[in-house]
């Protein structure tokens, strides 16, 4: 006697391993492509080149420095922000990242960077350097939200430097 053999039901093995594959390799190949645009945007911002940053900007973008200095900030939209980031590049402060964490999907992705930033004169007088840590909220590829922390003590010493010896704005 024989025994009836049930019909095969084995899944489509290409189209799982494809997605199973896509889901292990994105999360790191999303990440790197977050790391490279921002330290490209930090580069261009160094050269005195804010294009980059602002394009990246959402327009509602929230961007918070706190402290009590004439840098001190918690402003909201494009233009406010671009404004902040203007005054930074017109007195030649240099942002530099060390470290950049990306986690979370492309609409709602936090980003940690930690950075050192200075001034330092042409004759090599180093006026201002100070290091600190930047939470970040990007939705798809869209700078939402931005908190710098750094010294503040640091930072308030600063502006009796630039007191005397800020550049004017345009």
């Amino acid at each position: 006697m024989s025994v009836p053999t049930r019909p095969s039901r084995s899944l489509p093995t290409t189209p799982l391993v494809a997605v199973a594959l896509l889901l292990a390799v994105w999360p790191p190949l999303y990440a790197a492509a977050v790391r490279w645009m921002l330290e490209r945007t930090m580069r261009r911002l160094r050269a005195g080149d804010m294009g980059p940053l602002r394009a990246a900007y959402a327009d509602d973008v929230h961007f918070v420095f706190p402290g009590e200095s004439t840098w001190t900030a918690d402003l909201r939209g494009k233009e406010a922000v671009s404004a902040w980031v203007a005054r930074f590049v017109r007195v030649g402060l240099q942002l530099t990242p060390e470290q950049i964490l990306v986690a979370g999907p492309p609409w709602d992705t936090t980003v940690v960077i930690r950075f050192t930033d200075h001034l330092i004169l042409p004759d090599g007088t180093v006026v201002y350097e100070n290091r600190g840590t930047m939470v970040c909220t990007i939705a798809w590829g869209k700078l939402k939200a931005y908190t710098v922390n750094e010294d503040t003590q640091k930072v308030a010493a600063f502006d009796q430097y630039l007191a005397v010896h800020e550049p004017p704005a345009p």
